[in-house]
C-alpha cells in the first residue's frame, strides 16, 4: 500500500475528503470537471458508461481517473442518485489564481436518494420522503419522514412488529431511511431487499436551538428522538438553510382507514400490479387536478381515508357544491392552470437554489389567487367560506415581484437582466452608462472615417486590450500625429485608442462589471424578502391543493355520473347497481353491468361462485372501491350507495410469488389470509379471492371452510369470500350469516357466456373447460378434459379412480383407491352399527340422478353423522 506522503499535494486532499464520505461517490472539483479517482472512479466508470482514464498521482502506480463536465454534472449525479448511491460535491472554495499552494475545496453537499431538490427522479404529482426510525424500548416503532422539497414533515408512532412499521414506509414511498447505526441488520436488508430503500446512519440526536419550532408538537420522546435524528442528518449533509421545513405533524395510522400496502397493491390504488404504472389506477382515474400540488395531496388522500363522518360528509358537501356550480368550477380549473408548485417554490428559496424564473412563476401564481378566492366565496357554502379565507393573496409579496423582477430574466442568477428597469437607481445609472456608452462607440466609427478619410477604418473591442481604432498599415500615414495612441501591432494594421475612446471604454466596462454584481446583490436581497413568506406561502398552498383535490372528485363525479354515498350507523351496506370506476372508464363506450350489494345483519358473508373470468374478483374490487371513494370524500360509481365507515380493508386477490424473500404463492397467500384475520374487526372489510388454490384441492378447500367459519364465528367483518370450491356453498345451511351468490353465465352453442351479473344463490358448475377453450388450448385437449370430467361425474360413488389414458396403457387394471379407508384398529374390528348405516346409505345413493349439488349435500350430511 502506498502511504499518503507519496501522493501529490492535490491527491492527498482528495484522500482526506473521501476518508469523510466513504459510503459515497466523491465528485471532487478540479477547474471545468468534477474528478473521480481510485474505486469511484473504477465504479463511476462502468454505472455511467464514460470513459475510465488515469493519471500519475505521486505513486507508483498511475491512478484510475474519471470525471463529467461541472455544467453538466446534474443529469450524472441524477443518474447515481436513482440507483441507491449517494454523491458528495466537493467544490472549489477560492479562486485558483489566488491561491497559494492546493485550491482549498470543501464538500457543500452531499446529494442522497432522500434528499433530491431538482431533477426527473423528483416527480412533480409524488412527495419524495426521507424516513428516519427509532425503535421504542418497550415494543413498536417512532417513524418520522420530511419531503425535503415541499418541507412537510410528519410522524407517528407504530405499536407491534417492525413489518407495520415497513408497510408504512411502503405506504408513503420513503426513498432513504436513517437509523441508529445499532437498528437490526434484518430490518436493515428488508428495507433494501424488499423496498428499495437506501439505508443511512446518524449518531447525533442532540436537539438544537433550530429544532424548537420543528418538533413544537413532536410529542413523546420517542417522537422527539426520531424527527431529531431526521434533522441532524439534513442539517449534516445538505449544510445550509432549511427554514422552509415545517413543524412537525403528529398523526395516528388509526385516524385513517387502514389499508395494508399489500391490499393498496390488490386494489391498484395508486399503481397497477402488471405494468406497476400510473394508467389503469384509481389514482390515475381520478386525477383531474390542475396543479403539482393537488396531484400529491389526491395521492396522500387515497392512501388515507377518513374515518371521521363529519370530515367526510364536509369534503363530500364541497363537492357536491362544485358540481352544482358548473361554470365557477371551470373558471377556477382555468385559474389553478395557471399556479406553479408553491410548495417546492418555497423549498428552492429557502435552500437557495430559487432563480428569476422561478420567482416569476410564483408572482404569475399570486396574481391567480384573488380571482380563485371570489370565485370560491360566490360559492355561498359554509365550507367554501371557510376555503376561501384560507386563501392569503400574499399582496406585498406580488407586488415585490412586479416591481422587481423582470419579465423575461435569464435562467442563470450570475447573467445580467434579471431585474426591472426603475427598481433601483444605482443599477439604472450603471444601464444607462453602459447603453449610452455602447451607442457612442457605434457612432466613433462613422465620426473618425469622417475626420482620417479612411473607409476601412474600424472600431472594434476584445477582452484583452479592450476597445480600439484599427486602421491598416498603408493608410498610416492619414493619421492625425498625436492624437492616437498605438495600442497593438498586427501584420497588416495596427491598433491604436484616443483619451475621449479610453474614458468611455473604462465607464463601459466599469458599468457591466458592476451591473452583474449589483443585480446579484438586488436579487439576494429580494430573495431573502421571499423567505419571509414562505410559512405564508405554505398554508396557502395547503387550501389551493384541497381546492383542486375537491374540484377534480366533482370533475370525475359529473363526468362518470357518480352518486352521493350516505352513511349508515346500523353497519348495513346496500349499493344499488354499483360499478368498478377503473374497469369502466377502460371499456370507454362498451357498457359496463352494473351490479347491486347487500351486507346486513343477516348477511355478513357473502360466499361468491361462479365461472372463472366471470368478474368474480372486479366485483369485489368494486365493493371496496367504492367504499374507499367514500371515505375520501368523493362521490360514488353507483345509482345508490348507503355505507357504513369501515375501520380497515383486508384484501387476498391475485396470486404472485414474492421472489424477494423466497416465499411461493401460496406462502404469501396465508401470510395475507392471517394479516387480515389476526388484525380485522367487526367494522372491518374482508375480501378473499379463491383462497386455497395454491395447495391442494382438499388442503385449500379445508383450509377455505375454516377461515369462513372463524370470520363468522369471531370477528364478525363484512366479507366477500370468492371460491371455486363449490362444495363451500353448503355452509349457508349452517353460518346464519353466510348468504351465496354466483356471477351468472350460460351456454350457447357450446361455449360460454360471461353475463357478469350477481344473482342469488350458488352457481351451478364452474365452466372451466368452457374457459379453456375460450383461452385457445388446442381442441385434442379440450375434447380429452371433456371425456375426464364426464367419466369422473358419471363414475359410481363408493369409491373414486382417475380415468384410463387412451393407451396401451389403458388395458391395464389401473389401482383404486378406498373412498373411505378404515383407520387400521377398525379393519380388524367388527364395525360399530352407526358405520354400518352409514355405508349403507351411500350404497343406496342414486348419484346419476342427483345434482352436484345434491350430491354435496348429501356428503355433508355423511360427514356430520361420521364426526359424532
Amino acid at each position: 500500500m502506498v502511504r499518503m506522503a507519496a501522493y501529490t499535494p492535490m491527491i492527498q486532499q482528495y484522500l482526506q475528503v473521501k476518508a469523510e464520505y466513504q459510503d459515497a461517490f466523491l465528485f471532487f472539483r478540479l477547474g471545468d470537471f468534477y474528478e473521480m479517482f481510485f474505486e469511484d472512479a473504477i465504479k463511476a466508470s462502468q454505472e455511467l458508461e464514460i470513459t475510465l482514464t488515469s493519471r500519475d498521482g505521486g505513486g507508483e502506480e498511475r491512478i484510475p481517473m474519471c470525471g463529467v463536465p461541472y455544467h453538466s454534472a446534474t443529469a450524472y449525479i441524477e443518474q447515481l442518485v436513482g440507483k441507491g448511491y449517494k454523491v458528495a460535491i466537493c467544490e472549489q472554495m477560492e479562486d485558483p489564481k489566488l491561491a497559494k499552494g492546493v485550491i482549498k475545496r470543501e464538500v457543500i453537499q452531499l446529494i442522497t436518494p432522500g434528499t433530491m431538490m431538482e431533477g426527473k427522479s423528483l416527480s412533480e404529482k409524488e412527495n419524495h420522503y426521507i424516513a428516519s426510525i427509532a425503535a421504542i424500548p418497550n415494543g413498536g416503532f417512532a417513524l418520522a419522514y420530511i419531503d425535503l422539497s415541499t418541507g412537510e414533515s410528519r410522524a407517528t408512532v407504530l405499536d407491534g412488529p417492525f413489518e407495520e412499521t415497513f408497510n408504512e414506509l411502503n405506504s408513503i414511498g420513503a426513498k432513504e431511511a436513517v437509523v441508529d447505526p445499532d437498528f437490526p441488520e434484518d430490518f436493515c436488508k428488508l428495507m433494501k431487499n424488499s423496498g428499495n430503500i437506501t439505508i443511512s446512519y446518524e449518531t447525533d440526536t442532540t436537539e438544537k436551538e433550530d429544532f424548537t419550532k420543528l418538533l413544537a408538537g413532536a410529542g413523546t420522546e420517542n417522537l422527539r428522538l426520531s424527527v431529531t435524528r431526521l434533522l441532524n442528518y439534513l442539517y449534516r449533509t445538505q449544510k445550509r438553510s432549511l427554514d422552509h421545513l415545517q413543524p412537525v405533524e403528529v398523526y395516528e395510522v388509526r385516524q385513517y382507514l387502514k389499508i395494508d400496502y399489500y391490499s393498496k397493491r390488490n386494489l391498484e390504488l395508486t399503481e397497477t400490479i402488471r405494468a406497476q404504472g400510473k394508467k389503469g389506477s384509481l389514482l390515475w382515474l381520478l386525477d383531474e387536478t390542475m396543479t403539482a400540488m393537488g396531484a400529491r395531496l389526491l395521492k396522500q388522500w387515497i392512501d388515507r381515508p377518513l374515518l371521521k363522518r363529519e370530515k367526510i360528509e364536509a369534503r363530500l358537501a364541497m363537492v357536491e357544491t362544485f358540481l352544482n356550480h358548473y361554470f365557477e368550477r371551470q373558471d377556477i380549473r382555468e385559474r389553478l392552470k395557471e399556479v406553479y408548485d408553491l410548495e417546492r417554490l418555497a423549498g428552492r428559496v429557502a435552500f437557495g437554489n430559487v432563480n428569476a424564473r422561478d420567482l416569476i412563476q410564483l408572482k404569475c401564481s399570486l396574481q391567480q389567487v384573488p380571482g380563485i378566492r371570489a370565485l370560491i366565496e360566490s360559492l355561498g357554502n359554509a365550507e367554501s367560506e371557510k376555503l376561501a379565507s384560507l386563501l392569503d393573496p400574499c399582496e406585498e409579496l406580488t407586488d415585490l415581484l412586479e416591481r422587481a423582477i423582470a419579465d423575461n430574466p435569464p435562467v442563470s442568477v450570475k447573467e445580467g437582466g434579471m431585474i426591472r428597469d426603475g427598481y433601483d437607481e444605482e443599477l439604472d445609472r450603471y444601464r444607462d452608462a453602459s447603453k449610452n456608452g455602447k451607442q457612442w462607440i457605434a457612432s466613433l466609427e462613422q465620426e473618425e472615417r469622417e475626420r482620417t478619410g479612411i473607409k476601412s477604418l474600424k472600431v472594434g473591442y476584445n477582452r484583452v486590450f479592450g476597445y480600439y481604432i484599427e486602421v491598416t498599415k498603408a493608410n498610416l500615414h492619414l493619421l492625425e500625429e498625436g492624437r492616437y495612441e498605438r495600442k497593438q501591432t498586427l501584420a497588416n494594421a495596427e491598433r491604436f485608442i484616443t483619451p475621449e475612446l479610453k474614458e468611455k471604454e473604462a465607464l463601459i466596462l466599469q458599468a457591466e462589471e458592476r451591473i452583474i454584481d449589483l443585480e446579484y446583490e438586488l436579487f439576494t436581497e429580494i430573495r431573502g424578502h421571499v423567505k419571509e413568506f414562505i410559512p405564508r406561502l405554505q398554508s396557502l398552498a395547503k387550501a389551493v391543493s384541497m381546492i383542486d383535490v375537491l374540484q377534480s372528485f366533482a370533475t370525475v363525479s359529473e363526468n362518470r355520473h357518480y352518486t352521493k354515498p350516505v352513511f349508515r350507523e346500523d353497519g348495513v351496506l346496500k349499493i344499488t347497481d354499483g360499478r368498478h370506476p377503473v374497469v369502466e372508464k377502460v371499456l370507454d363506450s362498451q357498457s359496463y353491468v352494473p351490479n347491486d350489494c347487500l351486507m346486513d345483519g343477516r348477511r355478513e358473508i357473502l360466499l361468491i361462485t361462479g365461472p372463472n373470468m366471470s368478474g368474480k374478483s372486479t366485483y369485489m374490487r368494486q365493493i371496496a372501491l367504492t367504499v374507499i371513494l367514500a371515505q375520501m370524500g368523493c362521490f360514488v360509481p353507483a345509482d345508490e350507495a348507503e355505507l357504513p365507515i369501515f375501520d380497515q380493508i383486508f384484501t387476498r386477490i391475485g396470486a404472485a410469488d414474492d421472489l424477494i424473500s423466497g416465499q411461493s404463492t401460496f406462502m404469501v397467500e396465508m401470510l395475507e389470509a392471517k394479516n387480515a384475520i389476526a388484525h380485522a374487526t367487526k367494522n372491518s372489510l374482508i375480501l378473499f379471492d379463491e383462497i386455497g388454490r395454491g395447495t391442494s384441492t382438499y388442503d385449500g378447500m379445508a383450509l377455505a371452510q375454516a377461515m369462513i367459519e372463524y370470520i363468522h364465528d369471531k370477528i364478525g367483518a363484512k366479507t366477500l369470500f370468492s371460491t371455486h370450491y363449490h362444495e363451500l356453498t353448503a355452509l349457508s345451511e349452517e353460518l346464519d350469516k353466510l348468504q351465496n351468490i354466483h356471477v351468472s353465465a350460460m351456454e350457447q352453442n357450446g361455449r360460454v357466456v360471461f353475463l357478469h351479473k350477481i344473482k342469488e344463490g350458488p352457481a351451478d358448475k364452474s365452466y372451466g373447460i368452457h374457459v379453456a377453450q375460450l383461452a385457445g388450448l388446442p381442441d385434442g385437449v379440450i375434447k380429452r378434459a371433456e371425456k375426464i370430467l364426464h367419466e369422473f361425474e358419471n363414475h359410481d360413488g363408493g369409491e373414486k379412480q382417475l380415468p384410463a389414458r387412451e393407451t396401451a396403457a389403458a388395458h391395464e387394471a389401473p389401482a383404486q383407491l378406498s373412498f373411505f379407508e378404515e383407520p387400521e384398529e377398525i379393519r380388524h374390528k367388527e364395525p360399530v352399527l352407526k358405520e354400518r348405516k352409514v355405508i349403507q346409505q351411500i350404497k343406496e345413493l342414486d348419484l346419476l340422478e342427483m345434482t352436484p349439488l345434491q350430491a354435496m349435500n348429501a356428503l355433508y350430511e355423511i360427514q356430520k353423522k361420521l364426526k359424532k
